[in-house]
């Protein structure tokens, strides 16, 4: 029961935090200037007159919250080579609203993304150690 509900809260907590990632740093248009227009095209110009709450504080919490959800979706599939990339993308999101640099920023929303299609195409399989179920 607590595997489903871990395995549920990473999965649905990797395309939130992209989501919130994007939009809070969509609101800082000096920022970072690549995501200004599209949050402009898509009616977002008036998250400006709240930039410093949205960079400085929600960005980094949902990236932090993204961050420890794949750390803990580790316990729940076992595959190495998806906690790297899916803890990349958030480390590189807090440098970039740390140091304000649009040169982490979008690596690192481009590893969010892109970690959130592979889970949807691919999903997670537990990878059993050398002692299975069955056995024990």
């Amino acid at each position: 029961m607590l595997k489903d509900v871990l395995a549920i809260m990473t999965r649905a907590g990797d395309k939130a935090g992209f989501g919130g990632s994007l939009v809070s740093a969509m609101g800082c248009p000096a920022c970072f200037p690549a995501l200004a227009g599209l949050g402009s095209a898509l009616g977002l110009g008036f998250l400006g007159q709240w930039e410093g709450v949205l960079v400085g504080s929600v960005l980094p919490i949902v990236a932090s919250i993204v961050l420890v959800l794949n750390l803990l979706g580790w316990f729940s599939h076992r595959q190495w080579q998806r906690s790297v990339l899916g803890v990349i993308g958030p480390v590189l999101i807090l440098i970039g609203a740390r140091t304000m640099n649009g040169a982490y920023l979008y690596p690192g929303l481009a590893f969010m993304l892109g970690v959130s299609i592979w889970d949807m195409v691919a999903g997670r399989n537990r990878r059993c150690d050398a002692v299975t179920d069955n056995q024990a």
